[in-house]
C-alpha cells in the first residue's frame, strides 16, 4: 500500500495533536508534533534569559546552532517525548509560561527556517502525519492530504483551561482565552509563514464535534486518498 504525507494545520487548541496521533496510529504512520519543536525552542529561550516581555531575537538566533531537538519514544506512554539537548522537556514545554511566548518565538524567520528544514527531513520518506501552523503551505505544500482544523476561541480556551487545571497549573479561564486570541493574531499576521488554510485543504470546524466523530471522518478522508 502506498504511503502519503498528511499535513494538519489549524489554530491553537483545536485538538490537532490528539487527532494527528490517533490518525498516525491507525495508519501505522510516524507522527510529528511540530508545535513541540517550537515550544522547546521557546523553553530554551526562557531558560537562557532571552525573553522578558519580548524575545531577544538576536540572542536566540545566535544560539540556534546550539539547539538540538529530538523525538524519543516513551515506552510508558507509547508516545514520543521532546528532548532538548539530550534532556526530556515534555512537561516543561506544555506550561502556560511557554504558551504565552511560543507565538513570538515562532514568528522569528531564522527559527522557522531551522525547524522547517528539520521537519522536511523527518517526512522525506512519507508515511507521516505532521501537525502545526504551516505544514500544508510551507513544509509540505505537495502533501497528498491537507487538513485545516478550527473552532471558536471560546471553545478552544475552555479545552486548554481544563487541560492546564488537570496538570496542576493555577490559571483562570479569562487568562487562557486572552492567550488563545493573542496567539491567533500573532500566528495569522506574522511575516514568515503565517497561519492560513491551504487552497486544497479540507477545513474541519470541531467546535461541536466529539473526538470519535472527528477521528472517523478524517480517517475516511485518509483511506480514500491512500486508495487512489
Amino acid at each position: 500500500m502506498k504511503k502519503i504525507t498528511i499535513a494538519v494545520d489549524g489554530f491553537s487548541s483545536t485538538g490537532k495533536s490528539t487527532m494527528a496521533k490517533q490518525l498516525a496510529a491507525a495508519l501505522g504512520y510516524v507522527y510529528v508534533d511540530t508545535g513541540a519543536m517550537y515550544r522547546a525552542v521557546t523553553h530554551y529561550a526562557i531558560d537562557q534569559g532571552f525573553i522578558d516581555q519580548h524575545v531577544d531575537a538576536t540572542a536566540l538566533i545566535a544560539h540556534l546552532p546550539k539547539i538540538n531537538l529530538e523525538f524519543v519514544p516513551n515506552p510508558a506512554t507509547g508516545r514520543s517525548d521532546m528532548y532538548l539537548n539530550g534532556k526530556n522537556v515534555e512537561k516543561e514545554i506544555r506550561t502556560m509560561k511557554v504558551s504565552k511566548q511560543v507565538s513570538q518565538v515562532a514568528a522569528i524567520t531564522e527559527v522557522r527556517e531551522k525547524l522547517v528544514e528539520m521537519q522536511q527531513q523527518m517526512g522525506k520518506d512519507k508515511g507521516v502525519v505532521m501537525d502545526g501552523r504551516d505544514i500544508g503551505t510551507v513544509v509540505f505544500p505537495d502533501a497528498e492530504l491537507k487538513l485545516f482544523m478550527t473552532a471558536s476561541a471560546e471553545t478552544r480556551a475552555a479545552r486548554r483551561y481544563k487541560e492546564l487545571l488537570e496538570r496542576g497549573e493555577q490559571v483562570t479561564y479569562d487568562e487562557v482565552l486572552k492567550n488563545v486570541r493573542e496567539r491567533d493574531w500573532i500566528d495569522s499576521t506574522r511575516e514568515t509563514s503565517p497561519l492560513r488554510k491551504a487552497a486544497d485543504a479540507i477545513e474541519l470546524d470541531n467546535s461541536d464535534m466529539g473526538l470519535q466523530e472527528q477521528f472517523e471522518r478524517i480517517h475516511e478522508f485518509a483511506k480514500r486518498v491512500i486508495a487512489k
